[in-house]
């Protein structure tokens, strides 16, 4: 986790980061067009729990319990943080 948001401070996410990943990165740094851009094409379930989590973030809850559920995930029910977080360190592993 130290690591990933070490790169924060870059101009850009390793382009070695999986699509999820660079996803979340993109929305850690504020852009959410561009971390959705990166999943709403993808068809694993990683990248559609990053989209659940960018709809969430949007306040569109009933687009992101469908991709919660596409994900195979619970709708997350804590802070937008704690979830941003928890998905880092799962992805990471």
């Amino acid at each position: 986790m130290a690591d990933f948001r070490t790169t924060l401070a870059d101009a850009a996410p390793d382009a070695a980061l999986s699509p999820p990943l660079a996803a979340l990165w993109w929305a850690k740094k504020g852009d959410w067009d561009q971390a959705h851009r990166i999943v709403q094409d993808e068809s694993d379930a990683n990248s559609a729990w990053v989209h659940a989590y960018l709809h969430r973030v949007e306040g569109d809850l009933g687009n992101a319990g469908y991709w919660y559920r596409r994900a195979g995930q619970p709708v997350a029910k804590d802070t937008l943080e704690a979830e941003w977080e928890r998905i880092v360190s799962t992805l990471s592993a």
